[in-house]
């Protein structure tokens, strides 16, 4: 099998190359990456592909830092004090400050203000004319949510968008370019003042506010960017791709279309399918704290390791006919919101978005048909598409 450069952003061009990590998965499963011309600082890097062994680092914070080099190829710019690039006791701080406004008794309420908010972005939806899905619907939906959670104006929520949509599809490696996350950057110093002056009833307002239990100072203003600059753009990101990847998988699998408008309560199942077959994370780095070995290769201390969520999704070890997208799959063991302490913070939003999405969509909407060709985001850390062109007709 020739070698697929996972370093560099056009690999993925074309979607995720199944068929590299399929040949990896059966011959080299804890295989390691030569330095290319993409590759940063001319650094090789680990790649680990079946599901256990993602697993097995997911829980091992100890052995397998996100401190040490960040989550990315790229050695990360937050580490040590952005929540997904510090481990314990730092990790556990800033965590707590976030959770109660991430749990499913509070996302839960918002149900309403979701279900009212998905009906008008498909109002505007073109009956039988062909429009980009991407944009007009799957983008716009978590977008609104996560402007509503972090007490950001809805009418800022285009221009951010489109400033994380241009650093993520900036290519060059790095999950967010730098010159955009500069805007993005300069955009939460201003937001954070005005809620130190003026706070509300959103999750931005507590974290700015927030005194811990254990006495520790309110946050720096690096770690309030910090904490904007990865919420904002993963509830706006990765639930978009899940959404236009879950309504593409849909369409080209038109019998579990059907089994789903037949049976409603396949919705909670659906989700957690649409998660594992779109995987819009596809990977995760870390840096290791001491020699280690894995599947019998020796990983010495401060490599980095990547472990791709995508390809542990379709492991046929833990998923019968993986590559089968099935609506009712139980049980799905899945790794689309990672695994263990860093296990996705906005996971019980991004499945009511799904929920309420598609229940909205089916319910409208008689029929769908793809009329053009796809296109894909140039970014090989999150994955999704950015065009997929669509007509709707409704029921």
């Amino acid at each position: 099998m020739e070698p697929v450069d996972l370093s560099y952003s056009g690999s993925f061009a074309a979607g995720f190359p199944h068929e590299f990590f399929n040949w990896l998965r059966q011959n080299e499963p804890v295989w390691w990456h030569q330095p290319t011309e993409h590759t940063p600082n001319g650094i090789g890097f680990w790649v680990v592909s079946r599901h256990a062994d993602v697993v097995a680092i997911f829980k091992d914070a100890e052995t397998y830092s996100s401190e040490l080099g960040g989550t990315q190829i790229y050695d990360g710019k937050g580490m040590g004090y952005q929540l997904n690039q510090t481990d314990d006791p730092k990790h556990r701080r800033l965590r707590a400050l976030v959770n109660k406004g991430f749990t499913p008794r509070t996302i839960g309420r918002l149900e309403d203000d979701l279900r009212a908010r998905a009906k008008r972005i498909l109002d505007e939806v073109p009956s039988g004319e062909t429009f980009n899905f991407v944009p007009a619907v799957a983008r716009e939906l978590p977008l609104q949510a996560i402007c509503a959670v972090l007490g950001v104006p809805q009418e800022d929520r285009a221009e951010l968008g489109d400033i994380v949509d241009l650093a993520i599809g900036a290519g060059g490696g790095a999950t967010m370019s730098p010159q955009h996350l500069k805007r993005l950057s300069a955009y939460a110093d201003a937001l954070v003042e005005r809620k130190r002056h003026h706070p509300a009833d959103d999750i931005l307002s507590i974290i700015v506010h927030a005194q811990l239990d254990d006495g520790s100072p309110q946050l720096s203003n690096m770690e309030l960017r910090a904490f904007f600059n990865l919420l904002f753009p993963a509830g706006a990101e990765t639930t978009r791709s899940a959404i236009a990847g879950g309504m593409l998988a849909l369409i080209e699998n038109p019998g579990e279309l059907g089994r789903l408008r037949g049976n409603p309560d396949l919705m909670k199942t659906a989700g957690e399918e649409i998660v594992r077959w779109t995987s819009p994370s596809v990977y995760k780095r870390r840096t290791t704290t001491r020699d280690v070995e894995l599947r019998g290769r020796a990983i010495r201390q401060g490599q980095k390791v990547t472990v791709w969520e995508m390809s542990a999704n379709r492991d046929e070890e833990v998923f019968t006919d993986p590559f089968r997208f099935d609506i009712a799959r139980d049980p799905n063991f899945h790794v689309g919101f990672g695994l263990g302490a860093h296990f996705c913070l906005g996971a019980n939003l991004a499945r009511l978005e799904l929920k309420v999405m598609f229940e909205e969509l089916l319910g409208r909407f008689a029929r769908f048909e793809v009329t053009g060709p796809l296109a894909w985001t140039n970014n090989n850390r999150l994955l999704g598409l950015t065009h997929l062109p669509l007509k709707a007709f409704p029921k």
